[in-house]
């Protein structure tokens, strides 16, 4: 078995589109996104003999709190037996980037929590990514349940669909239309994008949280786009933008990655017609996944469970689509110099201060 930075895009690709899951933020695609926003990328592939293994992309990260090496869900691998090796491997470059530590944040079911504990790494204190993720199968054999997303099965109807819906979304959705409001796909996303920006900026100040940067957004969708894996939504309402939204596709999965809404018509349940447009687009595309992204951790009743968590104001809308809830593995730390410590008490003390 073989370890070495990769070269080839299309290998890269190859391999994670046929997962079970295909986290595009493990795309060869997303590390020029960050590439071009000057966080550096590292992808290794691991090979035994003409065979992949394995492929893992991190990025060094010069954040004030400690310098480090964080792997946004990844690694993807087949096998937990090729983890030791690879994270030699990570490790090493994290050496030689001055980093104090190793972050994963696996896109693996919670499962899987004992094989990263095994290799020695420990819970960090705060999450990088979303952890509990709301999703919907729209194929009648789910294929994050399977395991097999290869595997013929029929697509799921929208009356199916509709069915599994909490009626409030359903008549939201209706009354949305009846209100007037049509979605379109930007045939122009990289042009259309300053919609999205301006009313992105508008939810930040409404909602006071920390936002990904304009240059960010305008990275994502230029490199996305132009490959058919980026859809820009936009809810119109009497000639005027009201909601928007950046929809990811990859590997057989829609996820619903950035939205966002104006308060002066927000008694208009414009996303809840958004939010149809893409799932109705995605069953026509035959993706196996509608993925939610990120809601609040819940109990057995669907009750939240941290009031405080930042999903928190989202769950209930996204779970009235319907669906069903996939626990990833807590984001893990590789400690790798005492500098790590440091960093580890300064996120508990925030992680306090938060509440969650």
């Amino acid at each position: 078995m073989t370890i070495a930075l990769a070269t080839n895009q299309a290998e890269w690709d190859n391999f994670l589109v046929a997962r079970q899951f295909s986290p595009f933020l493990q795309s060869w695609t997303m590390g020029e996104v960050y590439a071009e926003l000057h966080q550096t990328p590292v992808r290794w592939i691991i090979k035994d003999g003409d065979e992949v293994r394995g492929i893992c992309m991190g990025l060094i990260v010069p954040a004030r709190r400690g310098r480090h090496l964080s792997v946004p869900y990844g690694p993807v691998i087949t096998d937990p037996s090729v983890l030791p090796e690879l994270l030699e491997a990570i490790k090493q470059t994290a050496h030689e980037h001055r980093c104090s530590f190793i972050r994963l944040s696996p896109h693996w079911p919670v499962a899987l929590e004992p094989t990263l504990q095994g290799v020695g790494a420990k819970p960090a204190p705060l999450h990088l990514l979303a952890e509990h993720l709301w999703y919907i199968p729209l194929k009648e054999t789910d294929p994050w349940t399977t395991g097999d997303k290869n595997i013929h099965s029929a697509m799921r109807s929208e009356e199916d669909l509709l069915k599994h819906m909490r009626s409030t979304a359903r008549n939201l959705i209706r009354r949305a239309e009846k209100d007037g409001v049509t979605v379109t796909a930007s045939s122009d996303p990289v042009g259309d994008l300053q919609y999205f920006l301006t009313l992105h900026d508008e939810t930040r100040q409404r909602h006071k949280f920390t936002p990904y940067s304009n240059a960010f957004f305008r990275a994502q969708v230029a490199h996305f786009a132009p490959r058919k894996e980026c859809t820009l939504y936009l809810a119109h309402y009497r000639n005027e933008v009201i909601s928007a939204s950046i929809h990811m596709h990859a590997g057989g999965e829609t996820s619903y990655h950035h939205g966002a809404s104006t308060f002066a018509h927000r008694k208009v349940p414009s996303s809840y017609l958004l939010q149809w447009t893409a799932i109705r687009d995605a069953l026509k595309r035959g993706d196996g996944i509608y993925n939610f992204w990120g809601i609040a951790p819940m109990n057995d009743t669907g009750e939240i469970t941290q009031k405080n968590h930042p999903f928190s104001g989202v769950t209930l809308f996204k779970t009235g689509f319907g669906g069903k809830l996939l626990t990833l593995v807590h984001c893990m730390d590789i400690p790798l110099s005492p500098k790590y410590y440091v960093t580890r008490t300064i996120e508990k003390v925030r992680k306090w201060k938060r509440g969650f």
